[in-house]
């Protein structure tokens, strides 16, 4: 009785996670148009916050420094790194690398308040001196993050609408080719940003990532939080609590598809689940943002994400699906066997695929359009490597859920190659 119970109530999860799906999908597919509007020249503020990356940082500096663009620098912010990081941000371009070092035991406090910092560095040397909020775009970049050469002419036009807050552009893996968990991460970024982030913009839910955000520095002045008074909290997912405290605030939320910032994949399965780990213990820090949702935010933008905040409580439960269709199984064999003759039929095997794989033509379909050297039949098949790469979360969601309630809160840094 027990295990028919949990093995319903895991497909009825199930079935409402497709139905959200389906919508969402069907509503990442219309395209909006920008109005044409004339251009405001507007300086771009790169911030890369670093703890001991000197196997990527030059890479990206070298990109960012090569961007066809006019106005625009980067500031590195060494939050004590143990390593040549500081070196390197030295060894830049002067005219466009600025470099700002944390010292213990002020440092390493967590993403969110070296950004802080930051922001408050940009102010009180004077960096910014005569530029409007308004105009000042500020884009949190992580240390191996590899931006498209015309990414600020993908995102500027987005700024022309005042209400815009924020722009994140989409996130890919450079390294998408180094293996099969390489590839299933880039597929995951894409389906995240093409379908649900896409379908985000009519909804005006959309998300920020912790790579390739960009915010007006106007938006950042609305908020206070986290160490020092800055925007971002010290959530393990300030990125996610700054987008949400965004559109409270009465700012718009952009989604660019037309330009990236790529990143490196994990390519090891127990670092890949203790950063998601991190990631699923910081969205089940985000629910203290549900009371400034159900205040702050109308309609259809609060109820998705709601539903949004609300998946580590559906992944958990979602996760007991295996084990008891395996129970259920077992039962069944057992009772062929006593009964001798087969109780089990053609629909024992064609109901789970149904319901596991289904959307894997979907997301296989949105891949190749986006990489278009796989091609559909293959980018299908990988879809299904995709469904069960997703079990991931599962063990990285009762990892986080351990961690947060025995009280660690250390930032589980995800370790470079």
């Amino acid at each position: 009785m027990i295990t028919e119970v949990m093995l319903g109530a895991s497909i009825a999860l199930i079935v409402m996670a497709g139905t959200y799906n389906t919508g969402m999908f069907i509503l990442s597919r219309r395209r909006i148009r920008h109005p044409r509007s004339p251009r405001t020249q507007r300086i771009y503020v790169f911030l890369l916050a670093c703890l001991n990356e000197e196997k990527v940082l030059a890479e990206s500096l070298a990109r960012i420094t090569a961007l066809p663009a006019g106005n625009f620098l980067a500031l590195v912010i060494d939050d004590a790194s143990d390593d040549r990081t500081a070196e390197i941000a030295r060894a830049a371009d002067p005219r466009r690398v600025h470099l700002l070092q944390r010292q213990l035991p002020d440092a390493r406090k967590g993403k969110g308040a070296a950004l802080n910092n930051g922001i408050h560095h940009l102010r009180s040397s004077g960096i910014l001196d005569g530029y409007d909020p308004r105009d000042v775009i500020v884009c949190v970049v992580d240390a191996d993050g590899r931006l498209d050469q015309h990414v600020i002419q993908a995102v500027d036009p987005y700024f022309d609408d005042p209400r815009t807050g924020a722009t994140q552009v989409g996130v890919r893996m450079y390294n998408r080719h180094k293996g099969l968990l390489a590839r299933l991460q880039d597929m995951e970024f894409v389906i995240y940003g093409d379908i649900f982030q896409s379908a985000r913009r009519y909804i005006g839910s959309v998300g920020m990532g912790g790579n390739g955000q960009f915010m007006r520095l106007a938006a950042l002045d609305t908020l206070s939080a986290g160490h020092g008074g800055g925007p971002w909290s010290d959530s393990l997912t300030e990125d996610l609590d700054l987008g949400v405290r965004l559109i409270a605030r009465g700012w718009t939320n952009q989604h660019c598809t037309t330009a990236a910032v790529s990143q490196q994949a994990v390519l090891d399965v127990k670092r890949l689940v203790r950063q998601r780990s991190r990631w699923f213990q910081g969205h089940l820090q985000s629910a203290n943002l549900v009371p400034m949702i159900l205040r702050e935010i109308p309609g259809r933008a609060a109820v998705d994400l709601l539903y949004h905040l609300s998946s580590p409580v559906l992944i958990l439960l979602t996760s007991l699906l295996p084990l008891s269709f395996v129970v259920a199984t077992a039962g069944a064999v057992i009772g062929s066997i006593e009964a001798g003759r087969l109780l089990v039929s053609p629909m024992w095997i064609i109901g789970p695929y149904l319901l596991s794989f289904t959307a894997a033509y979907a997301y296989g379909w949105v891949y190749s359009r986006r990489e278009r050297e796989v091609g559909l039949g293959r980018a299908v098949l990988l879809s299904h490597a995709f469904v069960l790469y997703g079990y991931i979360w599962f063990a990285a969601g009762w990892w986080g859920l351990w961690r947060m309630l025995t009280g660690k809160q250390t930032w589980l840094k995800t370790a470079r190659t």
